[in-house]
């Protein structure tokens, strides 16, 4: 079967309910068949994982959605599920969870393999082959910065062009420049709020609102719009 992402910068938009601004792309990615949905709660520190289940479920309506947390063998559950959803919060505490529960190669397996996979924020940023482009504090430290590697490129969620006056601390740009310089084969893909990758196959497109800024080592970084494709990156 041919691959399915849903890389969604942030759960909700201004004015919008949970996952309600990706309807589009959720419908896409899942059709309207009814799924039995694996749930990953892990990037939750300041909210219970019963709490994070419940607000998912809201807004997947029509699917059953059953949290990793509520079973002994989380592996198995990934393993029965028809689609696997991956929270944001924060992707130190993600990446952690991953490795500690055993997760990161069967997800990888099973979304490369054709299991619909969506992720928002945190759960998008491990789509990355690592995490070193999140905007999260290393509030704990996980076994290895890689994660799941279903993209070529790097994520960064939540991408902001805001410098506010008097700030004299780094932009956004300025820490993804510093990543870049580091990495220069690796592109960086900034994705606004309300912004998503969709990946299908061998085809990776720019969806949603507000666009993203594209970083890659020495080159300017470009403003590229909603339709862009970014397959090149997969």
């Amino acid at each position: 079967m041919p691959r399915k992402h849903l890389l969604l910068s942030t759960s909700r938009t201004h004015g919008t309910g949970y996952l309600e601004h990706a309807r589009e792309g959720v419908e896409w990615l899942l059709g309207e068949d009814h799924h039995r949905v694996a749930f990953v709660p892990y990037a939750a520190v300041r909210f219970s994982y019963d709490d994070y289940e419940e607000m998912v479920a809201g807004g997947m309506p029509g699917h059953e959605v059953q949290s990793l947390h509520r079973f002994d063998d989380p592996v198995r559950a990934v393993e029965d599920a028809d689609a696997i959803l991956v929270g944001g919060g924060n992707t130190f505490k993600l990446v952690h969870d991953l490795h500690a529960f055993g997760l990161m190669d069967i997800i990888r397996e099973k979304a490369m393999g054709g299991m619909p996979y969506m992720g928002w924020s945190a759960g998008a940023n491990v789509a990355s082959p690592r995490l070193c482009t999140t905007n999260d504090m290393p509030i704990i430290e996980p076994v290895s910065f890689k994660t799941l590697g279903l993209i070529g490129a790097q994520i960064n969620p939540h991408y902001l062009d805001a410098h506010p006056d008097g700030h004299m601390g780094e932009t956004r740009e300025e820490r993804i420049r510093e990543f870049v310089m580091l990495s220069p084969e690796v592109p960086v893909i900034g994705m606004r709020e309300g912004a998503w990758l969709q990946v299908e196959d061998d085809t990776m497109v720019l969806k949603g609102s507000n666009g993203a800024m594209f970083f890659l080592g020495d080159d300017e970084a470009k403003d590229i719009s909603t339709g862009a494709d970014l397959s090149r990156h997969l």
